[in-house]
Formats: structure tokens, C-alpha cells, sequence
């Protein structure tokens, strides 16, 4: 397989056991919370805490990944993580109020930060390295279908787990933690990158010299402000849904059975892999990254009305997976735009600073919907955040417009290009041609 096949193989057994060890407590966090006595709205502002983390720490933990390396700063968050993990069970077990699940919220935000940017780059980077010209769309539904499997068995471990005390799931995830610092200590080197340790007395104009980079081969650049805008509107809304329809399912179903909450976000698993999947499945044909950004704005905004409007358990537990594999094709795909748009020195800072403008959205998403849902209903709350998914279509609508080579995908043989060349029309914003497959001989890899 070679170095290039290692490097592969290493960022899907890193980002699938780091994934396995965060979805051990998904699937029961907001219960977790809600039995540790914080109420709903609580519950929403804890976890906006988290948000608000990332937002704060995104930068600084980008420049570290930019200069020390991305190692380092992966098993940096792997720590901190294990660490804020811990804090929960015991702030719970010593019946802390909101102001303490608030703080260590912001803790396992930082924890993620250290994660954000760090891990994609160091592939990208370390795939030039070692000559691997694979397109960067079939690496990360790969992953994702990786990532996805880890969440399927993490979920349904959690909910298995919770059923004993809801404090184990978190315990466990510890545990896994520290197996993760492990093998990312041994398996996980930079390639293609070349660390720098500034001095204290540098650290803060390096921060501030790469910090201005960033932004300027970010936000500055139309399309990848364009791509951050409907990054914030997505995570806005998916940071809530994701911990709202635990106690919203249970209510349909007239249930306090923690396991059903475990199948269901494992089947959440299944319809991300599934979306992830699809993209390789679709780049066989001729189009653009940006038809398939639309379809799935335009899919999980029904979802979510689906959820909000269901008055039965199943009928919205089928939205709700809607809109996980509406995520699950709009994920990998957004971050392939994103990669070929950024110079590999500054990846792992302008990667922080879209996971940033991402997580303000959540801030006000989770505070924002979760509003709605106590003075009105979670069911409510879904039916405005299909209505503000919404938005992603225009969004995605004006960065088709900008014709970036990028939004053509690209596969081994040049097919997008070659499709891009013949100039043929869009209807609705798909290409007439997306029907036709591909010649077998020149067939991209899914």
C-alpha cells in the first residue's frame, strides 16, 4: 500500500476510534444533564457553553496546529477531553449547579478545538507528502463511513451502558480516551509539514502573524466566506436538533427507556454513513460540489419540518434521519472545497476559523431554538430550524456563481474538468448531465 496507503489508513483509525470514544456519551448527554438536575433551557445553555469554547479557543488552537504541528495539538485534545469528561461525572455526583457544567462545557470545548483543523490538515499535508493524488471527496466519505460505523457502535454502547448508570457511558469514553493518546502517540507523525517552536517572547507575533493569514486566505476570500455562512446557518441548527430530539423521541413515545435513545442515534450512524456513501456514488457522474450542497440543504430542511410536524414517534424519528444523511453528503464535500481553496501552510488555521464562524452559529442556535422550545415546544423549535436551513440554498446558489475550479469535482481521470469544458447548462442548479454515468474506464473511486 505504501506511505501513502499508511497515512490513509492511519486518519481513518485515528478519526474513527476519537469518534467512537466522543459518541459513547451522545446519545444520552442531554439526559445525562437533565438527571444531573439542570432543566431543559439548562441543558441548551451548557451546551452552548461548549459552542461558545470552540468559538473562543478555534484561532489560538489553529496557530498552535500551524506552528508546533498537527500531532501535537491532536493529542493535546485528546487530554483535554479525557479531562473535561472526568469533570462531568463529577460535577454531577457532587450535585453542581449550572455555573459548573457550564465551565467544564467550555473546558471540552478547547479539548475539540486542539481537534478541529489539526487532524484534516495533517492529511492533506501528509498525502502530498507521500504522492497521493486521490480526490480528497472519496478520502473523506471514507472517513465518514469509518467515523460512522465508530458513532453506530459508540451509540448503541452508550445507551446499553446508560441503562446501568447514566454516568458510565462518560466514564468508559474516558477509558477509550486514553487508549486514542496511545496510538496516536506511536502511529501519528507530521509529514509534509515542518513544526516551528517559537520562543514565549515570539509566540504571541507568530499567533498574530499567522492569525492574519488565516484571515486573509479565509473570510477574505468571497467563496470560502460564502462556504463559513453556510457553515454557521448548518451548525446553528444541527448543534441544537442533535440534543433536542432525545427528550423530544422519548416524549413521542411515551417512554423512559434510555436504550431506544441509543438504537435511534445509531441509526442516526447509519444514515450519515449512508450520506457519506452517496457523495462517492454521485461523483461518478458529471457535477458540481455545489448541486449536491443544494440537495441536501434543500433535504434536510424537510427533515427537520418532517421532525417538528410529526405528532407520531416514527414519522419523526424517518425526518430525523433525513437530515443525518442530508449532513452526512454535505460534510465531506464541504471540506474538499474547502481544502483546494487553502495554501497548506495556513490549512489548519482557516480550517479552525470556518469550525469558529461554525460554532457561533451553534451559540445562537442553541440559545435561539432552545428559547423556543421552553416557551413553546422542541416540535416548534424543528419547524424554525427547517426554516433557517432554508437559507443554505441561497447561500449555495451565489458560491455556484463564482465558477470556482473547486466546485467541480474532479476525479482520477479528469471528469469534471472534461465535463466542466463542454459548458453544459444547469437547470435548477443541476447539471442536465448529472444522469449519465460516467465511461466505465474512466470511473472514479467512491
Amino acid at each position: 500500500m505504501g506511505k501513502s496507503g499508511s497515512v490513509e489508513r492511519t486518519y481513518y483509525v485515528v478519526s474513527g476510534l476519537y469518534t467512537f470514544a466522543a459518541s459513547l456519551i451522545w446519545g444520552v448527554n442531554t439526559l445525562f444533564l437533565l438527571d444531573a438536575g439542570l432543566d431543559i433551557f439548562g441543558v441548551f445553555v451548557a451546551n452552548a457553553a461548549f459552542t461558545a469554547g470552540m468559538v473562543v479557543f478555534e484561532i489560538p488552537t489553529g496557530v498552535l496546529a500551524d506552528t508546533r504541528g498537527r500531532r501535537f495539538s491532536f493529542l493535546i485534545s485528546v487530554a483535554v477531553l479525557a479531562v473535561g469528561t472526568v469533570g462531568y461525572v463529577a460535577a454531577a455526583i457532587a450535585g453542581a449547579g449550572l455555573g459548573t457544567f457550564v465551565a467544564i462545557s467550555v473546558v471540552l470545548g478547547l479539548g475539540f478545538t486542539f481537534y478541529s483543523g489539526a487532524l484534516e490538515a495533517w492529511l492533506v499535508d501528509a498525502l502530498a507528502a507521500t504522492g497521493n493524488d486521490a480526490p480528497l471527496d472519496r478520502i473523506f466519505s471514507r472517513a465518514g463511513v469509518v467515523t460512522g460505523a465508530a458513532m453506530l457502535v459508540g451509540t448503541v454502547g452508550g445507551g446499553i451502558l446508560a441503562e446501568v448508570d447514566l454516568s458510565v457511558p462518560f466514564v468508559v469514553r474516558a477509558l477509550v480516551l486514553l487508549a486514542v493518546f496511545g496510538y496516536a502517540t506511536i502511529n501519528l507523525h507530521d509529514l509534509g509539514f515542518d513544526a516551528r517552536r517559537p520562543s514565549l517572547r515570539q509566540l504571541p507575533s507568530e499567533m498574530a502573524s499567522i492569525a492574519s493569514a488565516s484571515l486573509a486566505h479565509g473570510w477574505n476570500q468571497p467563496s470560502l466566506r460564502l462556504l463559513m455562512a453556510a457553515g454557521f446557518v448548518e451548525v446553528g441548527v444541527v448543534s441544537w436538533a442533535w440534543y433536542a430530539w432525545q427528550p423530544h423521541i422519548l416524549d413521542l413515545a411515551a417512554t423512559d427507556a434510555v436504550w431506544i435513545v441509543g438504537v435511534i442515534a445509531a441509526s442516526v450512524s447509519l444514515a450519515l454513513m449512508a450520506g457519506n456513501a452517496l457523495v462517492g456514488a454521485l461523483s461518478r457522474y458529471c457535477g458540481k460540489r455545489t448541486t449536491m450542497l443544494m440537495w441536501a440543504a434543500g433535504a434536510a430542511a424537510a427533515g427537520s419540518l418532517g421532525v417538528g410536524l410529526a405528532g407520531e414517534v416514527w414519522s419523526a424519528v424517518a425526518s430525523f434521519l433525513l437530515i443525518g444523511l442530508a449532513i452526512g453528503v454535505a460534510g465531506p464535500v464541504k471540506q474538499a472545497y474547502l481544502h483546494q481553496l487553502v495554501p497548506s501552510r495556513y490549512r489548519a488555521s482557516v480550517v479552525s476559523f470556518s469550525s469558529m464562524i461554525g460554532g457561533a452559529g451553534g451559540v445562537g442556535g442553541q440559545l435561539g431554538l432552545g428559547a423556543i422550545a421552553r416557551s413553546g415546544s422542541i416540535g416548534a423549535g424543528y419547524v424554525v430550524g427547517g426554516a433557517t436551513f432554508a437559507v443554505i440554498l441561497p447561500i449555495s446558489l451565489a458560491l455556484r456563481r463564482r465558477s470556482d475550479p473547486a466546485d467541480i469535482i474532479v476525479g482520477e481521470a479528469g471528469i469534471g474538468s472534461a465535463c466542466a469544458a463542454q459548458g453544459l447548462p444547469d437547470v435548477l442548479g443541476v447539471d442536465v448531465d448529472i444522469l449519465t454515468p460516467v465511461a466505465a474506464d474512466a470511473e472514479l473511486t467512491a
